[in-house]
């Protein structure tokens, strides 16, 4: 994930048209206070509540289950790693990239693996945990102090100067690989083709929540995902709620667009100008391959 955030939603419920919260109560999210006049809520209250969104979350699945396999199809979802590689690795080649690891100078700490899990947002910590829970004994548990402590920084301390060359070599256990896959599809992948699908879009809009969950990090803050998404659903309708498909994905992607260039200015947005924007012009609602873009200023196609 290439920014800090300042919550992970990796299976947060959601409907066509929203997406509902849970913040802890000592988040920085949450009220400070209840407001004077507001009731205790009763248990009952409570049940009733948790009721519902789980009557929410089984109509949700059913709409999902109905839909057509789309960008979660194997081949597809290969051509997403592949498309999302091409921005972040300047491959298409994903499976050579579980071992990548450096500081790109982006206030994220150390970049690492095959979707770019960084040592400064949360994600690379989650993933090093979860690793160790099934696997103790690997090269990367000794430096989880140390990676809980930069969480949210970009911060090197305890890091360095064993860090890149532990993952590097734990990047060639075969268990890793898998975990790193797996935190992928639990914390981006499937999060967004789910709620593409909410949503109405097709292969292709799945694809552009899916890079733009990866790029901005699947969060509640003001250049999250979430929020992203809730700016474009003020200028346009999705196909769930009775709007165009390609006039709903021209609105989202201007939308990451100026969100890209307030943060980065000095970088371009060639991931949505000359990729995903290329191919909704195209009409190419199902990502139907050959497929031609430029990222970054590097020509790919794939036939």
């Amino acid at each position: 994930m290439k920014r800090a955030g300042v919550l992970l939603l990796a299976a947060v419920p959601v409907i066509a048209t929203g997406v509902y919260f849970v913040l802890p109560t000592d988040s920085a999210d949450a009220p400070s206070a209840a407001p004077a006049a507001t009731a205790p809520r009763s248990a009952r209250e409570d049940a009733k509540d948790r009721a519902e969104q789980e009557r929410e979350r089984e109509r949700d699945d059913a709409v999902v289950a109905g839909r057509p396999a789309g960008l979660a199809a194997p081949a597809k979802k290969e051509l997403a790693q592949q498309l999302v590689a091409s921005a972040e690795h300047a491959t298409t080649d994903w499976r050579t990239t579980y071992a990548a690891v450096e500081d790109e100078g982006d206030g994220c700490g150390y970049t690492a693996g095959i979707i770019g899990f960084c040592t400064g947002t949360h994600d690379l910590l989650t993933l090093v945990e979860r690793y160790t829970e099934e696997h103790p004994d690997n090269g990367l548990a000794s430096y989880l102090p140390a990676l809980r402590e930069v969480d949210g920084s970009d911060s090197h301390e305890g890091l360095d100067p064993g860090f890149p060359a532990a993952w590097q070599a734990e990047a060639q256990v075969p268990a890793f690989r898998e975990a790193q896959e797996a935190e992928r599809d639990r914390v981006y992948f499937e999060p967004a083709v789910r709620l593409a699908k909410l949503d109405g879009l097709g292969t292709l809009g799945q694809f552009v929540y899916y890079d733009a969950m990866v790029f901005h990090g699947p969060d509640t803050d003001a250049d999250g995902f979430y929020a992203l998404r809730e700016r474009a659903l003020e200028q346009a309708d999705t196909p769930a709620a009775g709007g165009s498909e390609e006039a709903y994905l021209d609105a989202f992607l201007d939308v990451r667009r100026e969100a890209m260039l307030t943060r980065s200015p000095e970088h371009d947005a060639s991931r949505v100008d000359t990729a995903q924007r290329r191919f909704l012009r195209a009409g190419n609602l199902d990502l139907e391959t050959p497929l031609a873009w430029e990222v970054y200023g590097d020509a790919y196609r794939l036939p």
